[in-house]
């Protein structure tokens, strides 16, 4: 987000989290305490990984990925011995149609969007920028559009799935197409995101002239869920009325998105979303889901709130948070003696601690401590 987007979205979201008088702060967790966990949890990784450069499978590239991003995130550099082993081991699954999979698997986008993340944090000297383009190439095909058959008026439209032939997608794997099309190169009017777009308000319980689908009104509490397609699925479960129930890791997701599609704070659809998270912030669970997707619910809270660039957060009772520090220290409290994080709900495989410490790596990036000017 440039400067001035920047300076947008703080002087439009005064009136939601609250000003008066400007000072200066540095917000987020002591820069020492940070450098200790993430070095704890680099060490865990680096012991865990596999003879062959993956982590917990070799067979598909999914985990491998995330953990070889989050790593790079954390600054290990691209030259360390454990992320050669690691990207060669990635490079390995690049297919002749240019996505980055096992065709086992049936996950070419998620595993693709996962890798393409990995070798752009690693593209310091160009050396996968050849990949990186085949690769956004093999994704953009993977889009729900006309080509498929989904004209704009299908709930399918925009979105994208796993990536297996027949699949519907959904908002986690739409966010990661997202992502990896950003780090490819991709602006906030190309088609593509402008199509995601489409499918991001229709996950959205708002009803609005972007979202007319059956699910639009029966919630209507700006909240975001899994995804309108095939009928329509929450994670969170349905409400009495039939209704698809927001919860906090999809809300963060689809509203970070939308940010990047070019919405500004005036929209009404953003508007709605910023009153969902402050209205349910929480640090202590995924709200909607409690425990269940917890890991993946902080990465998604941190992305979304530095995207937005906002430094405190008012909540529903009106107190502020410094939600970097919050966070952090939250994730701390939680670190294994051995640098791994695990989610005792191990729905999503957060059981598994290599995937759990990526999730949480990619947070703490976002939770830097900053020197900024806020108000009191």
């Amino acid at each position: 987000m440039s400067r001035s987007t920047s300076h947008v979205w703080v002087l439009a979201l005064v009136g939601v989290f609250g000003a008066n008088t400007l000072f200066a702060q540095t917000v987020g967790p002591k820069a020492d305490d940070l450098a200790k966990s993430r070095q704890k949890a680099v060490n865990y990784l680096k012991t865990s990984q596999g003879e062959g450069g993956h982590w917990t499978t070799p067979e598909a590239p999914g985990i491998s990925g995330l953990v070889t991003y989050a790593l790079l995130l954390s600054g290990v550099p691209a030259s360390d011995p454990a992320m050669e082993k690691a990207l060669k081991h990635l490079a390995s699954f690049t297919q002749p149609d240019g996505g980055i999979y096992s065709p086992k698997s049936h996950h070419g986008n998620y595993e693709t969007a996962i890798c393409l993340l990995a070798f752009h944090e690693a593209n310091k000297d160009g050396k996968y920028t050849a990949a990186i383009a085949k690769a956004e190439k093999y994704l953009r095909k993977l889009q729900w559009d006309d080509t498929e058959s989904a004209d704009v008026s299908d709930p399918k439209y925009g979105g994208a799935g796993y990536g297996s032939k027949g699949d519907r997608p959904d908002l986690s794997n739409t966010v990661f197409f997202l992502d990896a099309l950003q780090a490819a190169g991709a602006k906030k009017d190309d088609p593509a995101v402008q199509k995601a777009l489409v499918f991001l308000s229709r996950c959205q319980n708002l009803e609005t002239e972007h979202n007319t689908t059956k699910f639009s009104s029966l919630v209507n509490d700006g909240g975001f869920y899994y995804t309108p397609a095939a009928g329509g699925n929450s994670q969170a479960g349905n409400t009495p009325n039939g209704g698809l129930r927001s919860y906090g890791s999809m809300t963060y997701a689809g509203l970070k998105s939308m940010i990047y599609a070019g919405l500004t704070p005036e929209d009404p659809r953003v508007k709605a979303a910023t009153e969902w998270i402050t209205k349910f912030y929480s640090v202590e669970e995924n709200p909607g889901l409690g425990q269940q997707g917890v890991l993946y619910y902080y990465q998604m809270f941190a992305k979304a709130l530095s995207t937005m660039d906002l430094d405190m957060v008012k909540d529903g009772q009106g107190k502020l948070h410094d939600w970097r520090k919050e966070l952090a220290e939250h994730l701390f409290q939680q670190q294994q003696e051995n640098g791994a994080w695990l989610n005792k709900n191990e729905r999503w495989y957060e059981g598994n601690p290599d995937l759990a410490t990526a999730y949480v790596l990619i947070a703490l990036k976002y939770c830097e401590p900053k020197a900024i000017k806020t108000t009191k």
